[in-house]
């Protein structure tokens, strides 16, 4: 029995479950370090908004995901974070200075909208989240001292121990650095005590609250540490862009946050790098694909929503677990084959469609 405590216990301190997950987490990770001398520069920068994006979205997994709470205004979060950067930067202040504050801003943000919504769910959540974003976005455009107004803002760029960091390789490594650093933060939270409870609210709110759980605590504690990561990916977006303006932080921006995480696979963190990858190479296909689509439908305006519409309805349908659910349903295959069973995931499909009429 003394044997079988250390084992569990080992296995419960260490992200990587066995060998196989070591030797291909530390394959990708050489694979990223070497990015910029494998990729075009218009590839690196592409790459650099894939690690952005899934800033962001491992803040809004955490809270639509893990702790079940639905926001429509996480653009919001994104533009305070980036405007803060931009402000600190402007001023001088050192970059992991500023960056800590524009989290810390956001983080604060997060707190104010999260109180108010605690005695909502559902689409009364969204609802109230969605007019918190209109409400920033017209702060952004009016506050013209401080943002710019709708003229917009120029963002300096990153100085680290007396280098310029503005784009290229060195831009590229402190994406990547902060990326590792929040889905190290997050995996050691999902397995704390405090992750297991944002788990359980999820799945059930009474039960939760039965076990002691506080949930006006935990909730705003997740809309906190969402709104944070949203914020640092702000921060990061505008050094990105290099300048920012109000309607860069639209519903639009908020819907594809929300798209990415849905399709990636809501409750993954592996789903979030997945709907990132998503959502940065499905505008390109679009292009591609106009070319051999008819004048009139590869003209047409509003296309892009209808295709982006389209393939969200396709996963809530076909695929509620998402590109990552459908990779995990690949490798049980492979792994069993040839003894895979067609139904095998039969009375999963009848538990999620059964779920959503909820």
């Amino acid at each position: 029995m003394r044997f079988i405590f250390k084992t569990d216990y080992a296995q419960d301190i260490n992200l990587a479950k066995h060998g196989g997950h070591v030797f291909w987490y530390s394959a990708l990770v050489l694979l990223l370090v070497a990015a910029p001398w494998l990729l075009t520069e218009y590839s690196l920068a592409q790459l650099n908004l894939v690690l952005i994006y899934a800033i962001a979205g491992l803040g809004l997994m955490l809270l639509a995901g893990f702790t079940g709470q639905f926001s429509l205004g996480h653009a919001a979060f994104l533009g305070v974070g980036a405007y803060a950067q931009a402000y600190f930067t402007n001023a001088g202040v050192p970059f992991v200075v500023s960056l800590a504050l524009s989290g810390t801003l956001s983080a604060l943000m997060g707190i104010v909208v999260g109180l108010p919504a605690l005695r909502l769910k559902g689409i009364y959540l969204g609802m109230a989240t969605l007019s918190f974003g209109f409400i920033i976005e017209e702060v952004f455009a009016r506050w013209e001292s401080v943002t710019g107004g709708n003229a917009g803002k120029a963002v300096g760029v990153i100085k680290m121990a007396g280098y310029e960091l503005g784009s290229g390789q060195g831009f590229y490594f402190v994406c990547l650095t902060v990326t590792v650093l929040c889905t190290l933060g997050i995996l050691n939270l999902l397995r704390s005590p405090t992750g297991r409870a944002f788990v359980a609210i999820r799945d059930s709110e009474i039960s939760a609250q039965s076990m002691g759980i506080h949930l006006a605590y935990y909730k705003t504690l997740s809309f906190s540490i969402s709104a944070a990561l949203a914020g640092m990916a702000g921060a990061l977006y505008a050094h990105n862009l290099r300048f920012i303006s109000p309607d860069q932080f639209n519903l639009l921006q908020s819907i594809d946050l929300l798209l990415m995480i849905v399709i990636g696979g809501l409750g993954s963190v592996h789903g979030v790098f997945l709907g990132a990858i998503f959502l940065i190479i499905l505008p390109q296909g679009i292009s591609m694909g106009k070319e051999f689509l008819p004048e009139f439908i590869g003209q047409a305006p509003g296309l892009k929503s209808v295709i982006y519409g389209s393939v969200l309805i396709a996963f809530v349908l076909f695929e509620p677990m998402g590109l990552y659910g459908r990779w995990l349903k690949v490798r049980t295959y492979l792994q069993m084959f040839p003894f895979y069973r067609k139904g095998m995931f039969k009375r999963q499909k009848s538990f999620q469609k059964s779920d959503r009429l909820k």
